[in-house]
């Protein structure tokens, strides 16, 4: 099983879609500070189910969604998916790819999706379980 690539739609600094392609071996995210390279990990927490908005750096959920600047307005809603490769079947799921979601809206309502189909956060936290992947995983490194 491998992460394959982070799709992030409208989550704190990245307002545009971005999509961040993991090839396999080393992959590291550099640039200067303030470019968004804590977001992304912050981002993949968010996904696998991290609930706390103080461990995401934030004070309330709306500051997971972009705010705005002076050239554009905020965002309604932020979503962000996980890809991995699942040949070897490590997932318990029958899917050799496996998307993993996580939208939430300004209203506050929320939702969790694997492969496109709405589930829970049980759901996913069950599917990673065993793997060594998750919110609190020795595989995520964050600041604090």
């Amino acid at each position: 099983m491998q992460l394959k690539r982070l799709e992030m739609y409208g989550f704190k600094s990245f307002a545009d879609k971005t999509i961040l392609d993991f090839k396999s071996g080393i992959t590291t995210v550099i640039g200067p500070n303030g470019s968004g390279k804590s977001n992304i990990s912050d981002c993949v927490r968010w996904v696998l189910g991290e609930q706390s908005i103080k461990e995401l750096r934030g004070a309330k959920t709306e500051d997971i969604i972009f705010a705005g600047t002076q050239n554009r307005k905020s965002l309604g809603f932020a979503e962000a998916s996980l890809v991995f490769d699942n040949s070897d079947g490590k997932l318990q799921i029958e899917y050799s790819e496996v998307t993993i979601t996580r939208r939430i809206y300004r209203s506050g309502e929320s939702g969790y999706f694997i492969n496109k189909s709405p589930c829970r956060l049980k759901d996913v936290l069950e599917l990673f379980m065993d793997t060594g992947i998750g919110k609190d995983g020795y595989s995520i490194i964050g600041q604090r």
